[in-house]
Order: structure tokens, then C-alpha cells, then sequence
């Protein structure tokens, strides 16, 4: 049956409703007669992905729903739950390969940047004197809680403890990892990053961990960090690779060493996605002139070439 101009105008509106439940459990993708693309993202690609959804829906005429989590809780949703999504978007393109290639996936893109940033608010004690100079001077006094992720389910997580590792070193101060972190006991840690944001704005934290996209979209005031630590700087990625942490591998069973490396985020259409041809249209889209613009506009720098890895990716993808 032709679809009518109302029945595309019904859609669009479901696609725009179903994109701002981002935070929302969606259906298996690949329950019977569901015809709506289901997108496994990265909590800090929340926001600027809704708003990049919302377009594409609009203009295919089709559903997109979102879940959000920790980058590793993403991938073990296909590893461990065996539930596939019809794309998947990273905070560390790294995930990808190590977790889900090459069984769920043979290609994946790295789309765009990011930094770490410590972010806090007025009401933040300390916050009158904190600058790029005294932060990690701040974070040692007694008293201050600070918040981070869990390495194990998202790279701001281990991306806070390999930044910590390097301002030590940078710094020369012996003892400032263990002291910093010791304003974040277990108490502090949130399953991904973009948890800590609320917590903070209800004075509940006086600093968090946060990457500057994040920081900018909620409005926080953050410091920005030298480049030598933020994971930030191609230029600086011999330096970063010296600091490492342990987190959780492949399986319940084994682990893996995370080296430090500037911060890049990826995607992928996984091998067997329900909707595998229509998702291969929403890479693209995310990954053309008019997809960056609708990400830089949300804060997230998107890079303006971006890498294609693997094997098998669509001839779509490569022009971009």
C-alpha cells in the first residue's frame, strides 16, 4: 500500500518522540515486526546524536531508537546479551575492535574528538580559586567529592584514571593518583559519565570528570586541562601511551590493559543488524557535511575526514 503524506508525517513525529527517550530501554531489535532502527550509543553521545537522529528520521521517513550507556556496557549488550542494534556508537573506537571484532563487526569509523575536562559549578568547594594552575591542589583537600565513571563500563572512567596517571608525572608530584582518587571512593562512581552531571548540578559532587562536549551542552564551568594530559593532542600520543590501567576484557573471565591515547570516537554497523541496509544510510549521514554539522552544533567535534578501518565497510561510507 502507498504510504500517504500523513502516514510519513506520523512517523517523523514517532522518530522525534522515540529519539528523546534516549535513556529508555528500547525492544529487542530483532523482535518480530519491528521496523525501527535501533542505535546502541555512548551516554556522552546522547544529545548530539538525538539531534542528528531526529534529522535523519525526518527525512527517511523511518523510526530510531536510542539507548544509552557506558561505551563497554554497549558492546557487552551484543558479547554477553546477544542483542543486536542496527548501529553502534563509541566513546573510544578502540571498543570496537577489541570487543566486537570480528564477530559482531568488521569496520568501524572514527568520527570524532574529544577532551578530558574537570567540571564543577559556582556552588563547587574550592570553585572561587580554581584555575588550570591549582585544580589538582583543590582535589587533594580534605572534604572535596569528586566523581568519576567505572573503568569497566566506560573509557571516561579509565580515561580519568590515565589522565590522573599522567599530571602526576607532569606535575612531579609522587602520590598525587592516589590522593586524588581518594576523594572518589567507590560511593562517587557512576556506571557512565553522563550520570554525574545531574549529581553535580545538585551540589551532591564538587568536581567531576567530564568530557568538554558534556561540559559545554550542561552548561558547566570546567578546567581546561594542559594537552600533555587531556587526551586531547595527536602530537602527544607517545606521551600518553606510558600511562595504562586494567579493566575487564572480552569476557567475564579475562582483562585488558588500556593505554592512554588521544580521545576519538567510533561507530559501526554491526555484521548481522536488522535493518542493515537503511543503518549503512545513517552512517553515511553521520558521517557527511551536513551529520558534522548537526554534531558540532551539539557540541561534539566531529572530524571533518573521517577514518574508515577494517574490511567490509559500504562504498557509501568511503566518500565521506
Amino acid at each position: 500500500m502507498r504510504r500517504t503524506r500523513s502516514h510519513l508525517v506520523l512517523l517523523a513525529v514517532a522518530a522525534t518522540i522515540a529519539c528523546g527517550r534516549g535513556g529508555e530501554s528500547a525492544r529487542q531489535p530483532d523482535e518480530a515486526g519491528d521496523r525501527a532502527l535501533i542505535v546502541f550509543n555512548a551516554g556522552s553521545l546522547a544529545g548530539p546524536l538525538r539531534a542528528a537522529l531526529d534529522s535523519f528520521a525526518l527525512h527517511n521517513a523511518v523510526e530510531v531508537r536510542q539507548e544509552n550507556a557506558g561505551s563497554v556496557e554497549v558492546a557487552r549488550k551484543l558479547t554477553e546479551l546477544h542483542q543486536i542494534p542496527d548501529l553502534v556508537a563509541v566513546a573510544d573506537y578502540e571498543v570496537i575492535p577489541r570487543y566486537l571484532m570480528p564477530e559482531y563487526a568488521t569496520w568501524y569509523a572514527q568520527f570524532a574528538r574529544n577532551r578530558m575536562v574537570l567540571a564543577y559549578t559556582d556552588r563547587s568547594r574550592g570553585a572561587k580559586e580554581m584555575s588550570a594552575d591549582s585544580w589538582w591542589r583543590i582535589l587533594e583537600r580534605p572534604g572535596i567529592e569528586m566523581g568519576r565513571a567505572d573503568p569497566s563500563l566506560d573509557p571516561n572512567g579509565y580515561r580519568t584514571l590515565l589522565t590522573l596517571q599522567l599530571a602526576e608525572r607532569h606535575y612531579k608530584q609522587p602520590g598525587l593518583y592516589a590522593k586524588i582518587i581518594a576523594a572518589a571512593p567507590a560511593r562517587n562512581v557512576r556506571p557512565k559519565e553522563a550520570d554525574l552531571v545531574s549529581l553535580l548540578q545538585l551540589g551532591e559532587m564538587d568536581y567531576i570528570w567530564s568530557y568538554e562536549s558534556i561540559a559545554q551542552a550542561s552548561g558547566l564551568r570546567y578546567v581546561t586541562l594542559p594537552p600533555e594530559i587531556d587526551l586531547s593532542s595527536a602530537a602527544d600520543s607517545a606521551s600518553y601511551a606510558t600511562a595504562s590501567v586494567r579493566v575487564k576484557g572480552k569476557t567475564p573471565t579475562d582483562s585488558a590493559t588500556i593505554r592512554g591515547a588521544p580521545i576519538l570516537y567510533g561507530l559501526t554497523v554491526p555484521t548481522r543488524a536488522p535493518h542493515r541496509a537503511v543503518a549503512e544510510r545513517l552512517a553515511a549521514f553521520l558521517l557527511s557535511a551536513d551529520g558534522r554539522r548537526i554534531l558540532r552544533a551539539a557540541h561534539l567535534d566531529a572530524i571533518e575526514n573521517p577514518a574508515i578501518l577494517g574490511t567490509g565497510a559500504p562504498a557509501s561510507l568511503m566518500k565521506h
